[in-house]
């Protein structure tokens, strides 16, 4: 009795979904090594290759290494027999903002500083009222269309101003004026980061029509008193219990304009394929952004290497590219085309992701998913030290299919913790639409975002290769393997069942 009960729970496993492993996929998912992660992120995050913001030297340097490494693994050049895309940009540097409230003038960088894609061109007058913490039920209470907000931090700064931002933009909101912290003394940090913003300046495509929806003013808090001819308590009070007190503080008025120079930037996206065989025609896009950010002069030479952000992507991508050309020099290549994608340009907006779906070397609509990787060489802050996790973010958005894809993927072969805490359109943190796959999304293309969070080197110099777990590192981008093996290899394409419910 117990000879049959074995043989009939392995022939019901045999047949349970996921739970039978592919021997093939396993061989190339062996290709995936820590030591080969570790050797080439030595190269991408070192201080020769400067920070790799887009247009210096050291992301050109960074363009030409993945590209000779696609070259060397064997993936083929698909643009015009080339990997790279170029990427023309407009920079705009801001050389003084003119800024006044009634009686009040302001400096920059000095009082507030400003952060956005790019800044208005003309001046502009504004009425400007006060929304509390910013919260939904706040500006259901005041008329905010062409009109300008002030708003105190409540949350984490990136929560509250990401979720400030996309209410902003639904309310079409003029600006946001944004009080990071209670005191002037605790925005001293966050001051000096984005004055060497400002001074590097900000980017658009150079043949963008886009709105610049994601822009803001940073304000010190006594500043922000000025502004509405208060004090920063009385501004905390109010904020606390908006519903009854929001008509205690009276609107100000807001005058401010830019004085700016142009010019263009080049840069490229790098993009290698490997072809698929009777369904070449559809694609998969694996992608990570590869840029960072510049170089500091005058401190030192300070360079801002981004190990986790974005070297950690970029490298994975590259491994899981070899991974997929080894499989296809061998007679077991993918039965879909995979276009192995590193982007510029993502710590500007989204900007190298967003030239790609604008100018596509193959059609969106034969683009069955995108799994994008961004920041997946730690832990953050939240998850213990010792706990193999990854966040998810995307996978059910637009396909239920995709989703159940991935998890059994991770069941059958990498047992990772799946954290899905930032997989909502209205988490605050706005994680979905923070990297390139949210310009896949907006194109009706199901994504999957893999990030291990927030950290806190993270936009720091300190964002080094020595703290990066290879281990864990490795161990994410299987689980890409393995999801992309799936996708590339099954009968039929990925189902869009909710495209409705994200409202695209």
């Amino acid at each position: 009795m117990k000879k049959v009960s074995f043989f009939i729970l392995i022939l019901c496993c045999a047949n349970f979904p996921g739970i039978s492993q592919d021997a093939i996929a396993e061989k190339y998912n062996k290709l995936i090594l820590a030591e080969e992660l570790e050797d080439n992120l030595s190269i991408l995050a070192s201080d020769a290759l400067e920070g790799r913001a887009t247009g210096f030297r050291g992301q050109k340097m960074a363009a030409t290494f993945i590209a000779s490494y696609f070259d060397e693994v064997g993936l083929e050049p698909p643009v015009n027999g080339t990997f790279l895309q170029a990427v023309d940009f407009i920079q705009i540097s801001i050389n003084d903002v003119n800024i006044k409230s009634a009686e009040n003038s302001f400096i920059v960088p000095k009082d507030l500083v400003y952060f956005g894609s790019f800044p208005p061109a003309q001046e502009i007058t504004d009425e400007l009222v006060f929304v509390g913490f910013g919260e939904k039920s706040d500006f259901d209470l005041v008329d905010v269309k062409d009109k300008s907000v002030l708003v105190l931090n409540k949350d984490t700064i990136l929560n509250s101003w990401m979720s400030v931002l996309a209410l902003a933009v639904e309310k079409e909101v003029s600006e946001i004026f944004y009080i990071p912290r209670n005191s002037d003394q605790a925005c001293k940090g966050l001051w000096k980061y984005f004055s060497d913003y400002m001074k590097s300046g900000t980017m658009r495509l150079a043949n963008s029509t886009e709105p610049n929806k994601w822009h803001s003013f940073f304000v010190k808090p006594s500043v922000a008193a000025k502004m509405m001819n208060t004090s920063i308590e009385k501004l905390i009070l109010v904020a606390e219990d908006f519903n009854k007190k929001h008509k205690k503080v009276k609107p100000g008025s807001i005058t401010y304009s830019f004085e700016t120079d142009e010019k263009i930037v080049k840069a490229d996206n790098v993009l290698g394929l490997v072809e698929g065989s009777d369904k070449r025609d559809e694609l998969i896009v694996i992608s990570s952004h590869y840029d960072h950010l510049e170089k500091k002069d005058g401190e030192g030479d300070v360079i801002y290497n981004g190990a986790d952000d974005n070297g950690s992507g970029t490298v994975a991508v590259m491994n899981l590219a070899k991974a997929f050309a080894e499989a296809k020099k061998n007679g077991n290549g993918p039965r879909r085309s995979i276009l192995f994608a590193a982007f510029t340009a993502e710590e500007m907006g989204l900007l190298g992701s967003e030239c790609y779906t604008l100018n596509p070397i193959f059609p969106l609509d034969k683009t069955m998913a995108n799994l994008n990787i961004d920041m997946i060489g730690r832990r953050d802050t939240i998850h213990g030290e010792e706990r193999s996790f990854v966040y998810l973010i995307g996978s059910d958005m637009l396909s239920t299919e995709l989703h159940n894809i991935s998890e059994t993927a991770n069941a059958t072969y990498t047992n990772l913790e799946l954290d899905y805490t930032y997989n909502d359109t209205n988490h605050p943190a706005k994680f979905i639409e923070g990297s390139d796959q949210w310009n896949f999304m907006k194109n009706r293309i199901p994504v999957i975002f893999y990030c291990g969070g927030l950290h806190e080197d993270y936009h720091k110099p300190s964002d080094e290769v020595d703290k990066i777990d290879f281990d864990l590192l490795a161990q994410r981008t299987q689980l890409v393997f393995f999801t992309a093996w799936e996708i590339a290899n099954r009968e039929n394409p990925i189902t869009l069942d909710k495209i409705d419910e994200v409202g695209h």
